[in-house]
């Protein structure tokens, strides 16, 4: 995967409630890398993400995935 990464991030399992997520910084170098990600819905959160976490496809995936429809967006849970 190239850096810096992608802006548009969709999360294996829910993070503050949210799943679909957008790079705001990035920052570090070679194996310190992360990004600072803020979901979509929600510009006041604010998350931190080694870039080794971010190249896992088990939990994160680049780019917005359609999520299932009986998923809630809102819901924390």
């Amino acid at each position: 995967m190239r850096w810096p990464p992608n802006k548009a991030w969709t999360s294996a399992s829910k993070i503050e409630g949210y799943r679909h997520f957008e790079a705001k910084r990035y920052g570090g170098q070679k194996e310190e890398r992360w990004v600072e990600l803020f979901p979509v819905n929600d510009k006041n959160v604010l998350i931190r993400v080694s870039w080794s976490e971010l190249k896992a496809r088990n939990k994160w995936t680049s780019g917005w995935l359609q999520l299932p429809k009986d998923e809630n967006c809102n819901s924390k849970t």
